[in-house]
């Protein structure tokens, strides 16, 4: 993994480590239901145990995503969410917080903008890097060049269906941490976790990855003190945006505050 720049969603999982538990990642939605909200939000986030903060650009064909985040970036998009508000968005929030700060984006509205211009302005807001679902590194030499420019951590995504070449060549390319994708398909607040998930971690770790964080299906405290025996990372999403759906601001700070309860490796 690429330690020629100073990672500060490295650092922050590092600190989660230093203090004996694995790193409590939150996702929201930019824009949802509005700007200053997300910021807010985000901010409570980071007041109850979050280290991370992942916010994503909503985006008109969301592949990945399930119906609550889909329901909430199409919201967002209709409330007039556009691609510059991003850079508000994380400003807002890393003037008021230390938490690392990363941007969850398909590739399309980055290179819309310009890639080496979304790298700076990214920069510049304090924003930690990008988290790219749809970009596999043999396709981001662009990025590469301008995360390296300017400092910025970039994460893949890594599968069950990931081959231990591409395993490698992920881990490589990656800076910050590597996201293991726990399981096929879409996200979504889950039952159960996916077995799969810790095969993932073992292989990336394998393949040379300090930091392996899980996404996709955690939903409880008791998922993330599962998933916290082996990752180095939780990553929250779809239970999160909920809260914020039917319960607002003091909602999302509630379940952030249960959710890290179960970050401990005891």
């Amino acid at each position: 993994m690429n330690t020629q720049t100073t990672s500060k969603a490295a650092a922050a999982i590092d600190g989660a480590r230093d203090a004996g538990r694995a790193a409590l990642i939150g996702y929201l939605p930019a824009g949802f239901p509005d700007v200053q909200t997300t910021i807010d939000a985000a901010v409570a986030m980071s007041r109850n145990g979050v280290d991370l903060i992942e916010i994503g650009i909503p985006y008109s064909d969301p592949v990945m995503d399930g119906q609550v985040i889909q329901d909430a970036t199409v919201q967002a998009l209709h409330n007039g969410f556009t691609v510059e508000k991003i850079f508000d968005i994380v400003a807002g929030i890393t003037a008021q917080t230390d938490a690392a700060v990363l941007v969850m984006t398909y590739w399309n509205p980055v290179m819309q903008l310009g890639v080496r211009e979304f790298a700076r302005r990214l920069h510049e807001a304090g924003g930690a890097g990008l988290i790219t679902p749809d970009l596999i590194p043999d396709e981001a030499s662009e990025w590469l060049a301008a995360s390296d420019e300017f400092g910025l951590d970039r994460v893949f995504l890594v599968a069950p269906s990931t081959s231990p070449e591409r395993m490698e060549r992920t881990v490589n390319a990656s800076r910050g941490f590597v996201y293991a994708v726990s399981i096929m398909g879409i996200t979504g607040a889950r039952t159960a976790v996916s077995s799969a998930a810790r095969a993932v971690v073992d292989a990336a770790h394998g393949a040379g990855a300090d930091r392996a964080c899980v996404g996709l299906g955690v939903s409880t405290a008791a998922q993330v003190k599962e998933i916290a025996a082996y990752a180095d990372g939780v990553i929250v999403g779809t239970a999160l945006v909920a809260a914020l759906r039917d319960g607002g601001i003091p909602a999302v700070a509630a379940l952030t505050k249960d959710l890290s309860s179960g970050t401990g490796k005891s």
